[in-house]
């Protein structure tokens, strides 16, 4: 990788971990749509820069079989994003095409993919928008912990996975407590408002809610990718690697 596209990798990483402060400081909650409000604009804006950053220093490193990859994970997360969020479970399996594009062209292309992700499904569902952060920061950790053998077996894999939405969910907290009130999901929303009756405050209600779904989610996403990659052979694993 160059010069020039590690510095725009750290540019579009600063820039989504810059935005996710703003919004846990700011707090918007005007999120009808993402032009709805100045600060839902700012964030849009902070999000869309991060990953076109990403995007610039990520996409020049990958072969064009990769590249195409991309789009179909896209779709795969909003579609499974959308199911899931829906039927009521407290699970939201939104980043199992992030998670395979870490594994197959590593820790950068998963963090571009989980930006992007975010930000075109903000599109069709601006609800999406605010959590690009965790989005972003679960295919870097995919990536991260695929590298030092996640996927070696099935056990490494449950095991990093819930270490991953350990993480993603300590990130996601705040959003979904300040922006959303903790509804954002009806699984997830569900299990927010027991632990309110319960008695805990709602950013408790909404950390406890994430320790529990994000471990899990993630676990389960990480043993689907462990399935995919063993199922392919390794001369399309090893072309699908990004360059050196």
């Amino acid at each position: 990788m160059s010069r020039i596209s590690q510095l725009m990798v750290a540019l579009g990483g600063l820039l989504i971990a810059a935005t996710w402060l703003y919004v846990v400081l700011v707090r918007p909650t005007d999120w009808e749509s993402v032009g709805g409000s100045t600060e839902a604009l700012i964030t849009l804006v902070g999000y869309v820069g991060g990953t076109i950053a990403l995007l610039i220093g990520v996409l020049p490193t990958l072969p064009a079989r990769t590249i195409a990859i991309i789009p179909v994970a896209l779709v795969l997360n909003i579609l499974l994003g959308q199911v899931v969020g829906s039927i009521g479970i407290p699970l939201y399996l939104d980043a199992v095409g992030t998670v395979l594009v870490a594994a197959l062209a590593g820790s950068r292309a998963g963090l571009a993919t989980g930006a992007l992700s975010a930000v075109v499904w903000s599109l069709f569902n601006p609800l999406a928008l605010p959590f690009a952060a965790g989005s972003a920061l679960t295919g870097w950790l995919a990536g991260v912990a695929i590298s030092k053998g996640a996927l070696k077996n099935i056990f490494a894999a449950i095991i990093s996975g819930a270490l991953i939405g350990i993480i993603t969910g300590a990130v996601a907290a705040p959003v979904a407590a300040f922006v959303y009130g903790g509804t954002a999901g009806v699984g997830t929303g569900a299990l927010v408002s027991l632990f309110r009756e319960m008695g805990n405050s709602l950013l408790a209600s909404v950390t406890w809610q994430s320790f529990i779904s994000d471990p899990l989610d993630k676990a389960i996403i990480m043993v689907i990718v462990f399935v995919v990659i063993k199922s392919l052979p390794k001369r399309t694993t090893r072309a699908l690697a990004p360059q050196s």
